[in-house]
């Protein structure tokens, strides 16, 4: 069982607990950011946030190594009661520390409940930037036009 995992089925865990499995310029891709969260600092409070965002912790139906150093992870759980469920691809360091998370939510309005609820735990920490594209005033802004 890959120690992520593990400490994701173990419920809320906090920033700290995670760290300890990251490697220190890890990325993760999400699809309820508009670009990828790099650092061990960010992606754990991110991941911290994310346990913290569903009913509980649900459970991992599936895993399998892709690779010596890659694993695919399905897990399934609820989100306001609604049926969410997850699709992610793990890759390791050498050393067994997480390097790169790429992660797929699906149903969508199931994603959507879980992004806002993101958003209200999130509180500054992961920066306000990451989570929506610019409006079409906001670019023309920063343009100068």
């Amino acid at each position: 069982m890959h120690l992520f995992r593990k400490l994701r089925e173990d419920g809320p865990m906090t920033p700290a607990q995670v760290a300890v499995l990251l490697n220190e310029n890890v990325v993760m891709h999400t699809p309820v950011l508009i670009k990828p969260i790099v650092g061990r600092e960010l992606v754990s409070i991110a991941v911290s946030i994310s346990t913290q965002s569903r009913d509980h912790p649900g459970e991992y139906i599936f895993e399998g190594k892709i690779g010596a150093r890659t694993t695919f992870l399905r897990w399934q759980g609820t989100v306001e009661g609604h049926k969410i469920e997850s699709l992610e691809l793990l890759t390791d360091d050498e050393n067994g520390l997480l390097l790169e998370r790429t992660i797929a939510y699906r149903p969508f309005p199931a994603l959507k409940i879980f992004r806002d609820r993101l958003i209200a735990l999130n509180a500054g920490r992961v920066p306000d930037d990451m989570w929506d594209y610019p409006t079409a005033t906001e670019t023309s802004l920063a343009a100068g036009t």
